[in-house]
């Protein structure tokens, strides 16, 4: 079977899914979009992805969008990254899947964007504040959760976790210092402790390679 990635390495929901088939042993091939320069709203690609997104994951032929879904193929694939994989643990990794999308990366990927992606004289500052206090209050629920367990979900790491934290290993600035959180620090380190871990810049591409 071929599995491969569109996906670029600045992109964090990009990065959950990729991490999330390396760490379940999928053998899959990286192919780098270039974003900022608009591959992503080309008609190519559209006709791939009609929502002008990564990821897209072509699994052999079949072509499965969105971070959360290409997440819950790889549970199903491989029985990993899923617990115990009941119906109640996998509406557990759903609820946090969610959560992440919405209120995590649903807002720090665009916060990062505007911070670091923008020209300086274009980046609105009342809206970046405004997200930021958005993100701060998502980011003091998941630090209570995980400061009174290790995973989220059950007793090792889930699709949970790596949703939840996909955007949380970026060094550029976001409003996010692992110092301030040290319940989430202790919690980035565990999943990053994972035999096969690997930073998004070592998994895909990137857009903007450091100087």
């Amino acid at each position: 079977m071929t599995n491969t990635l569109y996906c670029f390495g600045e992109s964090g929901n990009a990065y959950k899914a990729a991490l999330a088939l390396e760490l379940a042993g999928i053998d899959w091939t990286p192919r780098f979009v270039d974003f900022f320069n608009g591959e992503a709203r080309s008609p190519e690609f559209r006709a791939l992805n009609p929502m002008g997104e990564v990821p897209v994951l072509d699994a052999d032929g079949t072509i499965m969008t969105q971070s959360g879904v290409i997440q819950d193929w790889v549970m199903d694939e491989t029985g990993k990254l899923c617990g115990d994989d009941s119906a109640a643990t996998r509406r557990e990794i759903l609820r946090w899947t969610i959560f992440d999308n919405q209120k995590v990366s649903g807002v720090a990927g665009p916060l990062r964007f505007l911070m670091n992606f923008l020209p300086e004289d274009k980046r609105p500052a009342e809206v970046i504040g405004f997200m930021a206090g958005r993100l701060k209050a998502a980011l003091q629920v998941l630090e209570g959760e995980v400061a009174s367990r290790d995973w989220l979900v059950g007793d090792g790491l889930t699709c949970a976790d790596i949703s939840c934290a996909g955007y949380l290993y970026y060094e550029e600035p976001f409003s996010f210092d692992r110092a301030d959180y040290p319940a989430i620090d202790a919690w980035l380190s565990r999943i990053a402790a994972t035999p096969g871990w690997k930073h998004p810049y070592d998994l895909m591409s990137r857009a903007f390679p450091p100087a």
